[in-house]
């Protein structure tokens, strides 16, 4: 086991918890707030999954229950991320558009079955790659719309058309969306060791299958976050996502 669930990783994880809200106190980051209520909700919310996963992996129909919260959850962080009036929900679409055909392909080959066991944790790792490349993407493409506004009405005037004139100063920015994913791919073995190959040879696995359960994930996370970041740029060129007050 590599961490012992006992008193003393309780007491550690609340240190570490305070000293990372501290540092940005200090520094004035503006999140020592969110860091404290982001850690709590995380204890709290994998005590519950951890609690529930037995009754899920037994069951198809609680299954994709499961597996349509943790979307659902993830379509409602991402949009109020990229903005607070009612087009947050555009959200869903990058995200479902980047995790279905994957998890899709998955089932259909064989290569994951149909059970909570392995279901759970692959659709969770692509849904929150989808989550994090939709949020960044999104997030980037409409800051630069508000601070570039004055280009992108200058290339109306020019003749192009509303969506290609916000694309062609979004674009640039949205695909920064993409360097965590292709950084954790071009260091992986070098500078870190990720969670998949360490689970894995934790529970027995030899090398080689860690290491290819590894790229799996690193390169189906680039093709999940390549289609979200994709598909939210479209949405944001379209004015689906946008930061006006209506809507």
């Amino acid at each position: 086991m590599l961490l012992p669930v006992n008193v003393t990783l309780g007491v550690v994880l609340a240190v570490l918890l305070l000293v990372a809200a501290g540092v940005a106190a200090v520094a004035r980051l503006g999140r020592a707030k969110e860091i404290l209520v982001a850690g709590v909700r995380a204890a709290v919310q994998l005590a519950v999954v951890a609690s529930a996963i037995h009754w899920v992996v037994g069951s198809v129909p609680l299954l994709l229950c499961f597996l349509l919260l943790m979307y659902a959850v993830a379509v409602r962080t991402a949009g109020r991320r990229m903005t607070p009036n009612g087009t947050w929900w555009w959200a869903a679409l990058p995200i479902a558009a980047g995790v279905a055909p994957v998890v899709g392909l998955l089932l259909l080959t064989g290569l994951v079955p149909v059970k909570g066991i392995a279901l759970i944790p692959v659709t969770g790792i692509l849904i929150g790659g989808a989550l994090t490349a939709t949020v960044l993407g999104g997030r980037r493409a409409l800051d630069e719309l508000t601070v570039r506004r004055g280009e992108v009405e200058a290339g109306m005037a020019l003749g192009l058309l509303d969506r290609d004139a916000r694309l062609e100063v979004a674009r640039p920015a949205a695909s920064d969306a993409l360097l965590p994913g292709l950084d954790q791919t071009r260091t992986v073995g070098l500078v870190t060791l990720p969670g998949a190959f360490v689970g894995m040879l934790l529970g027995g696995a030899s090398p080689v299958q860690a290491g290819a359960v590894q790229l799996f994930v690193l390169v189906a996370l680039m093709a999940v976050q390549a289609v979200a970041v994709s598909v939210v740029l479209e949405l944001v060129g379209r004015g689906r996502v946008h930061r006006d007050a209506a809507g």
